[in-house]
């Protein structure tokens, strides 16, 4: 008896051993339709290979996560064996899929330039006509030493494994690697391949190692799939928050403090407004914000837990000779403020908000824009609840992740991450932790997937992964339910029946990073914001000089508003003007002419060029106040 198991979730035993083959006409999407295959205890499996009795086979396509990944670690290998014929001294480190795509680290004295990328390519398509299939066998690992000798990097990998252990390894043609698998059956399914990039890598992620050259690259079953993935990766180039925060003037980087941004003016309205709607949406819905210190004694990290399981991302000081860190989160501070009064079961729900800035070390070649940075503010907030609350408040802070997601007009998916090996608490603990969030989950019907170890070190979380306007998707928001941090620190109230218990403890942080969230948009907008964002809502335009005092006026006017206006006093022609305010974004452009300034009227050219001649100033403020109080988004 084995099973087939389909990607849409349904399923077909079968009672005795069949060939691949066999099964083709059984499978509707099988193997010769599924761009990927059938895989079988983790081998890709050829049409003439057969199956045993208790055996189950899952037919994979491109489309599913794991189908890609498949798709681009094969690809990884058809790489690695067109380079090795292209330069023989050629040394191999590893080539996995990630995300998008996938690459290889080569140990080459020749420094590798994108010329040669397109060489690669070439010999790649070559390989592909000439049709080689992947073949897997297993060896002792003494036999695995020999065969890779001559391959350092290969040889450091096989030495970590235990003694005992049976090495796979993959051959392509006359190219071998060291490999688990599974891989395509037939390398003609790589119907499209782009080489992007080369960058350095350390081996193994330590700069106290070689640096290697890495090569990256995506393929696809179909040209037109890469023709469509290259037009999306040329606007995302578009879209880069660097640039556009160059362009608007939002923010910057500096040498004196790589990883601190540095936030100018403009950026700093778009900032404030966030965190003003942000703070207003949570006030509405009970939290308290407080403001805990940037720095706390060492003990308070070790008796956190973080000492243990986060001390190398932490920066540290001295003061009056006692140690001290600069917090990499908020959490022990909210624990403090709550320790400050005793707490009855009536108290509950206790809600606490906090922009808290926090420092955290990061490598500086992970560094990545407002993405990735040394100090960043998240929006936290610490729900203190009893157990039997916390089904309820799950799921509120599940709708406040909803409304705040819809107005940036944001769809998301929702990962429910599961206990890591490196984690605090018992198994009772966990469990109780994960059913909760999972009944949380199902009660509002959402689709959700399981990531499993992906925890936080003291509890279980929902994470919230947000796809924006090109179809990217960046995981943003997390609730985190916690056990732990009330244990270690004997955080208690007191019940119906006057005994002291302890309460359950929610992490919450739904932008996340702050300046993250802020770069997200950035790029989600191409930085054109919606008017109630926008840092500059309306430029006032002068034709001529002569026009400057009701220019002035309509200026101040809209200034006395509320409305965030500049006027371009420049000498310049009209036309001019109006390009340039169109390349900083602004979402309305106000024309002054002799006909306006003699009617007392205005002409209003939107960003998208829609242009209004003859509007009544009152009328226009009023549509401006009707956009920004709604926070449309269109």
């Amino acid at each position: 008896m084995f099973k087939v198991s389909y990607p849409d979730g349904s399923s077909r035993e079968y009672e005795s051993k069949k060939s691949v083959k066999e099964l083709i006409a059984d499978i509707s999407q099988g193997l010769e339709r599924a761009s990927v295959g059938c895989v079988y205890n983790g081998v890709i499996l050829g049409k003439h290979d057969f199956v045993d009795e208790d055996g189950a086979i899952k037919v994979v396509k491109f489309e599913d996560e794991e189908g890609k990944q498949i798709f681009w670690h094969s690809t990884a290998h058809l790489m690695a064996c067109a380079i090795k014929r292209l330069w023989p001294n050629t040394k191999f480190a590893i080539g996995p899929s990630i995300e998008n795509g996938f690459y290889y680290d080569i140990d080459l004295d020749e420094q590798l330039s994108t010329d040669d990328l397109e060489k690669i390519e070439k010999e790649m398509k070559a390989i592909v006509k000439e049709g080689p299939v992947f073949e897997r066998k297993v060896l002792p690992k003494a036999e695995a030493e020999e065969l890779f000798k001559d391959e350092p990097y290969k040889i450091e990998l096989i030495e970590d494994l235990p003694a005992d252990e049976e090495i796979a390894i993959y051959t392509l043609g006359d190219y071998v690697d060291l490999c688990r698998g599974p891989h395509l059956e037939n390398v003609k399914d790589i119907k499209a391949v782009k080489l992007t990039s080369i960058a350095g890598a350390y081996w193994r992620g330590d700069e106290k190692n070689k640096m290697l050259q890495r090569i990256y690259g995506i393929s696809f079953p179909k040209q037109k799939e890469l023709d469509e993935y290259m037009e999306r990766l040329e606007e995302a180039k578009r879209r880069d928050h660097r640039k556009i925060g160059r362009e608007l003037d939002l923010f910057s980087f500096r040498e004196e403090g790589p990883g601190f941004p540095f936030f100018h003016p403009k950026g700093m309205l778009v900032r404030n407004e966030l965190e003003r709607f942000w703070r207003d949406l949570q006030i509405e819905r009970g939290y308290g914000e407080i403001k805990t210190p940037m720095i706390l004694n060492e003990d308070l990290w070790h008796r956190s837990g973080h000492w243990d399981h986060y001390r190398d991302n932490m920066y540290f000081t001295k003061i009056d000779g006692e140690d001290y860190a600069i917090k990499p989160m908020n959490c022990p501070g909210s624990i403090l403020v709550y320790e400050q009064s005793m707490h009855s079961y009536r108290d509950f729900p206790i809600k606490l908000m906090e922009f808290g800035q926090v420092h955290r070390h990061e490598l500086s070649g992970a560094l990545h824009g407002l993405f990735r940075v040394r100090t960043f503010t998240q929006d936290d907030a610490h729900v203190f609840m009893l157990p039997s609350q916390i089904q309820e408040e799950v799921i509120k802070l599940i709708d406040l992740a909803d409304e705040l997601y819809n107005t940036f007009g944001f769809d998301y998916t929702v990962e429910l991450s599961t206990r890591p090996e490196d984690s605090m608490g018992t198994d009772e603990q966990w469990d109780m932790a994960i059913d909760a969030l999972r009944k949380a989950l199902d009660s509002k019907e959402m689709d959700y997937e399981i990531n499993e170890g992906d925890g936080a070190f003291y509890g279980p979380k929902i994470d919230f992964h947000l796809r924006d306007a090109i179809g990217r998707t960046w995981q943003c928001g997390t609730i985190q339910l916690d056990f732990q941090m009330p244990q270690s620190f004997e955080l208690t109230y007191i019940d119906e029946n006057g005994e002291k218990q302890q309460p359950v403890m929610s992490h919450r942080a739904l932008m996340g990073s702050m300046e993250r969230f802020f770069g997200i948009l950035v790029e989600h907008f191409a930085g054109k914001f919606p008017l109630w964002l926008a840092p500059v809502q309306v430029k006032v335009l002068p034709i001529s000089e002569k026009f400057e005092d009701y220019a002035l006026k309509v200026t101040k006017e809209f200034s006395d508003a509320g409305i965030r206006v500049e006027y371009d006093e420049r000498n310049e022609k009209i036309g001019k003007k109006i390009r340039d305010a169109q390349m900083e974004r602004v979402n309305y452009m106000v024309i002054v002419g002799e006909k306006e300034a003699e009617s007392g009227k205005i002409s209003v050219r939107d960003r998208d060029g829609n242009e209004r001649s003859d509007v009544e100033f009152a009328d226009f403020l009023s549509e401006l106040k009707e956009e920004i109080e709604s926070k449309k988004i269109d």
